[in-house]
């Protein structure tokens, strides 16, 4: 696989291996044809993103073994879906965005005055 390039131009950096996170499960948000979903924005989960992800239908809290899921909590980073990102900061409940680890594809999706908007201080 090429490096990837994050939404600032650079080489997209790692967003988590605690949990592990990314399409791919590699702990980047890398992304490729497969990848429907455009898991491209790494965030640093919030409870109240939690929240409103798990009363819009998408349950990020709750373990599932059978995924080898553990289920996320504050303060966790996450490759999330460009359009639930949208989804959330629609909610004003968007997380806290990482640039650096973030895809350059998910401006795609997501403005980037939108995810500079939600950077999370380096």
């Amino acid at each position: 696989m090429d490096a990837s390039l994050n939404v600032l131009g650079g080489t997209l950096e790692p967003c988590s291996t605690r949990p592990l996170t990314g399409f791919y499960r590699n702990g980047c948000c890398d992304t490729g044809p497969e990848d429907q979903g455009s898991h491209t924005v790494c965030v640093i989960v919030t409870a109240e993103f939690l929240a409103v992800s798990k009363y819009l239908g998408n349950d990020l809290s709750t373990p599932r073994p059978e995924y080898r899921f553990a289920g996320l909590k504050p303060g966790d980073r996450w490759c999330l879906c460009a359009a639930r990102f949208m989804q959330a900061a629609q909610e004003f409940a968007a997380p806290q965005v990482v640039l650096a680890a973030t895809h350059a594809r998910a401006t795609e999706i997501v403005p980037l005055d939108l995810l500079r908007a939600h950077a999370a201080a380096t």
